[in-house]
């Protein structure tokens, strides 16, 4: 059995990027594959063919490794629902709430059960590729770590440093990531890779030498930047490059971006038309001018609703109906966009409050989380549970009243079909080009996990990874001073 951790200077530097290239490239080589994240901290997820909840990339992580999907791939998912507190998903099932504050000392229960999740999948693939989170450098978490070094160590997996050169700084945030860190977890960073690389490589060299000189690791490749590439994003840090180009003929999507948005990958598909330009904002303006408006999901449904009331963003969408122009909710968009919503028990606080009152649907939050799989492309993950209160016309997962369409369905617009028919009867509401049909948000999605494997096999020394995966970190690593206390 072979292993690796892909650790990251910071957040967002490539991890998720790395780890699905490499599970694609493994599993074109006929390696039976498996991802693996011990603990995830994002509002993107997705629901298992078993009912299982786990983080969106770890999902991917899994297709891309043609391998299924399940929870011991992402045995704890946080999902922040304020600046405080997350709801914390275990084994795929809901386990509680993690109050900041109570995070290292209930961290011991969430170590075991992830330690416990990765041996069983190492006992049933040949390979396991782990995805660090945030920094493995993070010293003030090191003593309950274990989703960096603290899972290298229990798993004696040689560890990868990846950093984003894009946003500069990266020699100092390779070699401080390697400096800071004791010298039993100094003995597993074997290396590293650098991603997102514009220009010519060999104006790199002498940075990669003078690192490899001071370090004694070498890097193991560069990975150029890939403006043609994206995956399905782990969290809100992805949103600014949705924005695709806009042209007068085509349909401008506008996504009210709630400061609690969850599962906003549901727009991918709709971003991947050539005759849509989606983006997302708080701008009443925007939300006024688009020609169609989505209300996404949300992990904090009522206080994204009084956000909503706050910002001038909830007379922005009745105005529009109003004036008959179209407006999609979803899950959370689609509960704000009907009238009561009762929390009786406390879910997210507690009260009785009113949406905006243009669907004739009620929603009651209950305590169990319902996670299902409707539909082929289609997952239900909602602790609100809708009912009609009036007529209304029939639409996949929800109702449509005139211009305001609701589901309580994520990703119904990975169907193809679906998808096609919304947007031809928005395009003709608006005068502008419908999509032509041709599009397979699927194969598009397959395509982008090669075109992620074939990068993988040009730029990075991937006869070097293999060993290192096979045989582990090698002896005799350097020390790098000062270290941290052992």
């Amino acid at each position: 059995m072979g292993s690796l951790l892909v650790a990251g200077t910071t957040s967002d530097a490539g991890k998720t990027t790395v780890v699905t290239g490499l599970c694609r490239w493994l599993a074109r080589h006929g390696v039976r594959v498996a991802p693996y994240k011990a603990q995830n901290m994002s509002n993107n997820s997705m629901v298992c063919a078993d009912g299982a909840e786990i983080g969106r990339a770890q999902w991917i992580q899994a297709v891309a490794a043609g391998a299924e999907p399940e929870a011991a791939m992402n045995p704890v998912l946080l999902k922040p629902g304020s600046d405080q507190r997350s709801h914390v998903v275990l084994m795929g099932e809901p386990w509680g709430e993690l109050t900041s504050r109570g995070f290292l000392t209930e961290r011991a229960e969430l170590a075991k059960a992830a330690f416990a999740a990765y041996d069983d999948l190492a006992s049933r693939y040949d390979v396991v590729i782990s995805e660090g989170a945030g920094s493995p450098t993070e010293i003030n978490l090191r003593q309950s770590d274990y989703v960096n070094m603290g899972l290298a160590q229990h798993t004696r997996a040689p560890v990868v440093v990846v950093g984003d050169i894009d946003r500069g700084g990266l020699f100092a945030s390779m070699f401080g990531t390697v400096a800071l860190l004791s010298a039993a977890d100094q003995a597993l960073v074997s290396g590293f890779v650098v991603n997102k690389f514009r220009g010519d490589v060999s104006l790199l060299q002498p940075g990669i030498d003078m690192l490899a000189s001071v370090t004694g690791r070498p890097t193991y490749g560069v990975l150029p930047w890939l403006p043609d590439l994206w995956l399905d994003s782990e969290d809100a840090l992805d949103i600014p490059a949705r924005r695709t180009a806009h042209d007068a003929d085509v349909l401008s999507v506008a996504v009210v971006r709630f400061p609690r948005i969850s599962n906003f990958t549901d727009l991918d598909a709709l971003a991947v038309e050539p005759t849509t330009s989606v983006f997302f904002t708080a701008s009443p303006a925007e939300v006024r001018d688009a020609d169609l408006v989505v209300l996404p999901g949300s992990r904090a449904t009522t206080s994204d609703l009084a956000w909503l009331r706050s910002t001038g963003l909830a007379d922005a969408v009745v105005a529009r109906v109003a004036a008959g122009r179209p407006v999609l909710g979803i899950c959370g968009g689609y509960q704000l966009l009907g009238g009561a919503i009762a929390d009786p028990l406390g879910v997210e606080g507690g009260g009785s409050h009113t949406g905006l009152e243009l669907l004739p649907v009620a929603t009651e939050f209950a305590a169990a989380k319902i996670l299902a799989r409707p539909a082929p492309t289609a997952y239900e993950i909602h602790h609100g549970v809708v009912s009609a209160t009036g007529e209304a016309e029939a639409f996949p997962g929800g109702c449509r009243i005139g211009v305001v369409w609701g589901t309580i369905w994520h990703g119904l617009l990975d169907d193809d079909a679906v998808r096609h028919r919304f947007l031809a009867e928005i395009a003709a509401m608006t005068g502008k080009s419908a999509p032509d049909g041709t599009v397979s948000f699927a194969a598009l999605r397959e395509a982008r996990l090669d075109l992620l494997a074939d990068a993988i096999d040009e730029h990075l020394d991937t006869a070097a990874l293999l060993e290192l995966i096979e045989k582990g970190a090698p002896a005799g690593l350097r020390f790098v001073p000062p270290g941290a206390p052992g």
